[in-house]
Formats: C-alpha cells, sequence, structure tokens
C-alpha cells in the first residue's frame, strides 16, 4: 500500500536551535471539547476523524509535527465519561492509560461548557498523574474574555497547571503558541519516527475512520452510536490504483436499512464522500466497495474490540 500524504521534507535541526527532543503528549477531554479538531490543527493535516457525534474516537490516534528541533507525538484519545457500555469503558480505559503514560498532559475544556461533571471527573483522575499538564481552553472565540479568565482561575485552583492556553482548534488561533510551548518543554532526546511521518496509524484502520466518519456526517441524527466499520480487503492494483472492500456493521436490520438508504441511495452517498477523500489522502484512484451486515451485540464481541485496536474489558 502507498503511503497517505507526508510532512515536507525536513532538515536535521541545526545546532543553534538546540538540542533535540521527542515527546508523546496525550490530549485529553470530555466528549465533544474537540481534541480531534485540535490534534489535525497541531499536526497540519487531518490524521484523525472529526464529527458532531460523541464519542466518535473510539481509540488513542498519534499524529506527529515537527516544531523546530523538537518531534511533538500527539495522541488524540477517547472523551473521558462515565461509561455505561462495554465499549464505553474499553475507550475510558484507553484514554486513561495513554494520559498515565505519555510524557506530557493536555487537557482540552471546551469553553462554553466550562466544568461539566465529565471535566470534574477528569481532574480529579488527573490529580493521581505525575506528568506535565497544560491546560488548554478551546472555542474562546465564541466566549467573552471574562468568563475564560474566570474559568482558567476555576480550573487552576481546582488543579495547578503550570501553563494554559486559550484556543480555537477550528480557526488556528493560538496554535503556533500552544505548539511551541509544548515544543520547548517535551524531554530532549531522538526523534521517534522518520521527520516526514504524519501518523503511524495504519492505513486500514484510516481508511475505516474515514468511511465512519462520513456515515455519521450523512446519518448522525438517525443512526445509533452502535456502528463501526472495518476494511476487510485492499488491492494495489496494477495500474496504480487501490481496490478497497468495508464492512459496516450494525446491531439491528431495522439500522441496516437506515445505512443503505432508499433502493441503495444511502450507502451510495457515504461511498462517494468516502472515496473523494480517500483518493485525495492516497493521492490515486480509489475503487471503494461497502457492504452493511447485521451483527447483533458485536460491541460484546471481543474480536471487533481487536480490531479496532482496543483491550476487551470483562464484566
Amino acid at each position: 500500500m502507498s503511503k497517505p500524504k507526508k510532512n515536507p521534507p525536513v532538515e536535521p535541526p541545526a545546532e543553534d536551535v538546540g538540542p533535540q527532543r521527542c515527546g508523546f503528549i496525550a490530549v485529553i477531554g470530555a466528549p465533544n471539547a474537540g481534541k480531534s479538531t485540535l490534534v489535525n490543527a497541531l499536526v497540519g493535516a487531518k490524521i484523525t476523524i472529526v464529527s458532531h457525534k460523541v464519542q466518535t474516537t473510539r481509540v488513542p490516534v498519534r499524529g506527529i509535527a515537527i516544531a523546530g528541533a523538537s518531534q511533538l507525538v500527539f495522541i488524540d484519545t477517547p472523551g473521558i465519561f462515565a461509561p455505561r457500555r462495554r465499549l464505553d469503558r474499553a475507550m475510558v480505559e484507553a484514554a486513561s492509560t495513554v494520559a498515565g503514560d505519555a510524557d506530557m498532559v493536555v487537557l482540552l475544556v471546551d469553553a462554553q461548557k466550562g466544568v461539566s461533571d465529565d471535566v470534574g471527573r477528569i481532574l480529579r483522575q488527573l490529580a493521581n498523574v505525575k506528568r506535565p499538564r497544560v491546560l488548554v481552553l478551546n472555542k474562546v472565540d465564541r466566549v467573552k474574555k471574562e468568563q475564560l479568565l474566570a474559568l482558567a482561575a476555576d480550573l487552576n485552583k481546582r488543579l495547578e497547571f503550570p501553563a494554559t492556553f486559550m484556543v480555537s482548534a477550528l480557526t488556528g488561533s493560538g496554535i503556533e503558541d500552544l505548539k511551541n510551548h509544548l515544543a520547548l518543554n517535551v524531554p530532549e532526546g531522538p526523534w521517534h519516527f522518520p521527520a516526514d511521518d504524519l501518523s503511524d496509524v495504519p492505513e486500514r484502520q484510516l481508511a475505516a475512520e474515514i468511511t465512519r466518519e462520513k456515515l455519521y456526517e450523512r446519518l448522525h441524527q438517525e443512526l445509533p452510536y452502535s456502528a463501526t466499520v472495518e476494511t476487510t480487503a485492499w488491492q494495489d492494483r496494477k495500474d496504480g490504483s487501490a481496490r478497497i472492500e468495508q464492512t459496516i456493521f450494525v446491531e439491528r436490520e431495522s439500522q441496516r436499512s437506515i445505512v443503505l438508504g432508499e433502493g441503495g441511495r444511502t450507502i451510495k452517498d457515504i461511498s462517494t464522500r468516502a472515496r473523494k477523500e480517500l483518493t485525495a489522502l492516497l493521492e490515486r484512484p480509489v475503487h471503494l466497495f461497502l457492504h452493511v451486515k447485521v451483527q447483533e451485540g458485536w460491541s460484546n464481541d471481543p474480536e471487533r474490540y481487536r480490531n479496532m485496536g482496543l483491550d476487551f474489558p470483562k464484566d
């Protein structure tokens, strides 16, 4: 398989820009705080999917950026919330594990929502994580300055943050200041990835995630949370194109009918949207074939969790 788009060629850092640094930075927060949008903005390319549907990010996704002599490995994590289902528990456990293992932790808070129950829960968990942490208030372009200052003070009173930033991940405001701060504070050491890598996400997984994003875009209100996509076949053809087959798993026949749509129009629209983005990502023609399969209780199937890269939580 060919590689997706990469960073522009990067020259080895000159000695006068300081020591070489590399760090893993966990981006955590409540669902829909804008973590995926922030990671994409920091990397400068789309490496993780974005949706208005809560808990869109299901597994940690790593995006890689270069800032001066520093390589920054951002880890987009599932939202941390009070889990109710097995899939919820797997996602929250994955996010918590990443936060504990990273070199630095960025807590992203939606400035419009403030200190929700989920944010309060994360603050209590972070108190036990002995890693340098940074507070980032997102969507600040939608909140008055007085409210932002009060929110920052409240959060720092609950848990001290050595640095606080105010950004709009969507518009890019404040992103460079945050990136530069992280670049100066990750540990000294060699880079872990080639200089032109944008992500370490396998192409099959990335392709499935793009289709899931288009699925949510098209059926945000109609489709239940319990739907997933797997890339089941990938063929690199002699003409340079890629033939990709994917399966959309749902839990009931009624959900299958929703995804297919009348006369198959909905699944055709989803396929067209996903194919266009995959063609741009891979920089070659893509032939995409989507299938919809009913698998009752797939969210309790250990194999589905392994395919998604999650640990299967026990009862």
